[in-house]
């Protein structure tokens, strides 16, 4: 079977190797398409592909067509957003993500992100400590829990809401399980969201949700850019000068997040799983799943069923 591993941004050197070793020790023949600059050559590269390893790429209908043999796209990473899963569906390719492979290096980021928020973007000036500061998690899935985790060392108070996890859940990790998202809001100082973009979530944190936060208030979001109403966000933040937004998802609106200077902060590009451990992870993961598929037909993380 002929794997192609198609990124624009490309995995560690190390990442592919052992991409290939797994690969290869199957019996399969791994291509690399790395750094391409037009769909043209995407859609020439999957022509004969039976499997895909990728990462934030999108695969679109037109994609999809292409790929005469395409049986298994898996994403190498969690959110798969950027796949059109149900099309893939209507042409019998199973879609896989690998959960939970880039969950530690988000959670570590997003305390990268916290602490510079509230040393007051390291400016100079005196700032505040995490210790004792409620923090509320929007989803308690794999990053959510590594957050958690974390949270406990810096010695923060924590809470979570999540509509698909049950309390009990939350409680036995030790971890304060809220009733909605309003009250998430309302009883944290900090809340870091780690919801997927669903028709659902797209959009739905907005002026009315943030504007429950107490004063002093940070957002923080390693999720998706679609799940945040910029907008509204912006307008908050016009009438709220205690607020502070920091993630590493460029909104489309950074130049006018820009004006909020010591309230926002922007990393140049996605960060949360640019770490080499989580790259590798992920990278090895996607290419054992594709050996367990073909070699079986296990489709343990289909995630378009």
């Amino acid at each position: 079977m002929k794997v192609l591993v198609a990124t624009e941004k490309p995995f560690a050197p190390v990442a592919i190797e052992g991409i290939r070793k797994e690969t290869e020790a199957a019996g399969h023949e791994l291509v690399l398409l790395e750094k391409y600059t037009d769909k043209a050559q995407l859609l020439e590269a999957v022509k004969d592909a039976d499997a895909m390893i990728v990462r934030s790429d999108k695969i679109t209908p037109e994609v999809l067509d292409a790929a005469a043999n395409l049986k298994i796209v898996v994403r190498a990473g969690a959110g798969y957003d950027s796949i059109d899963t149900a099309y893939a569906k209507e042409k019998n390719v199973v879609v896989e993500n690998t959960p939970g492979q880039n969950a530690n290096a988000v959670a570590e980021l997003v305390f990268g992100l916290l602490v510079f928020a509230v040393r007051n973007f390291y400016n100079g000036k005196a700032g505040t400590e995490l210790k004792g500061k409620r923090l509320g998690l929007l989803a308690f899935g794999n990053v959510g829990r590594n957050v958690a985790r974390i949270a406990k060392g810096f010695g923060m108070d924590i809470y979570a809401y999540d509509a698909y996890c049950p309390a009990s859940v939350i409680e036995e990790a030790g971890v304060h399980a809220v009733a909605s998202q309003d009250e998430l809001f309302q009883t944290c100082d900090v809340v870091s969201l780690h919801i997927p973009a669903t028709p659902e979530t797209k959009q739905s944190i907005n002026y009315a949700v943030v504007n429950q936060l107490p004063k002093g208030g940070i957002l923080v979001n390693t999720a998706r850019k679609e799940v945040v109403d910029e907008a509204q966000l912006l307008k908050l933040m016009e009438e709220r000068q205690d607020l502070k937004f920091v993630t590493d998802i460029k909104p489309d609106a950074d130049a006018e997040f820009a004006k909020f200077e010591g309230r926002y902060f922007s990393t140049p590009k996605k960060m949360g799983a640019q770490t080499a451990e989580a790259n590798i992870n992920a990278g090895i993961a996607a290419a054992k799943q594709i050996n367990a598929f073909f070699a079986d037909g296990c489709t343990k993380f289909q995630v378009n069923k």
